[in-house]
């Protein structure tokens, strides 16, 4: 994500690039995958430069549903995620071939097993996991939220997108024919060029 960090940066606004415990890492997964996100642009109200109250989350496939994750943390019932209760409500969330709905990744086997691996068990081992870190179980987020995904992305397919936008009224979806997994996140392509310019009409106009 560093050069759409840089874009975004080049066209006028902070840009935050989260990093966080993964899978492997001591600490990775559930919950200090999403604790660490939801500390991440809750400190955001420490830093004296940005204005908490104008906030957008964004991120690419497992970033996607994180992006997704942290803007589910206003809706109510937030104080028993992960994280606890928001200090940021972000004013749009974008997820770039984002992963939706957890179960769903389960049963399709995603990344060769990855939501498995994140969340530590199946949804039949631990459903309420899967009910607390789920776009697709927490939906509405009452956030408005983008969905850009290529047609032929054949690692998340566009069906992750689709299908949530049909849950949550607030979600928008731009499919992008002939693009694939990657090209959404690529400086150059009109994915992106999308995505950049709605943050930026998004936040200045919050």
């Amino acid at each position: 994500m560093t050069p759409l960090a840089g874009d975004l940066a080049r066209r006028g606004l902070a840009a935050w690039n989260v990093e966080y415990r993964r899978v492997g890492q001591a600490g990775g997964g559930w919950p200090g995958t999403l604790e660490d996100v939801a500390a991440a642009i809750d400190a955001l109200v420490e830093i004296e430069e940005v204005d908490a109250a104008r906030i957008a989350t964004c991120g690419h496939s497992a970033g996607g549903h994180l992006a997704l994750w942290l803007a589910s943390r206003a809706r109510a019932g937030a104080r028993a995620l992960p994280g606890g209760p928001p200090r940021v409500v972000p004013v749009l969330a974008v997820a770039q071939a984002g992963v939706c709905d957890l179960e769903q990744g389960w049963r399709d086997g995603l990344g060769n097993g990855a939501v498995e691996g994140v969340l530590g068990a199946s949804p039949s081992e631990a459903p309420e996991r899967y009910a607390a870190s789920s776009p697709a179980a927490l939906a509405p987020l009452g956030v408005p939220q983008l969905l850009v995904h290529g047609a032929e992305d054949d690692i998340v397919p566009v069906s992750q997108s689709l299908l949530h936008a049909v849950r949550d009224p607030d979600a928008e979806v731009v499919e992008v024919h002939g693009a694939d997994h990657f090209d959404v996140i690529d400086p150059d392509h009109a994915a992106w060029r999308l995505v950049a310019e709605r943050l930026v009409a998004s936040l200045v106009a919050a």
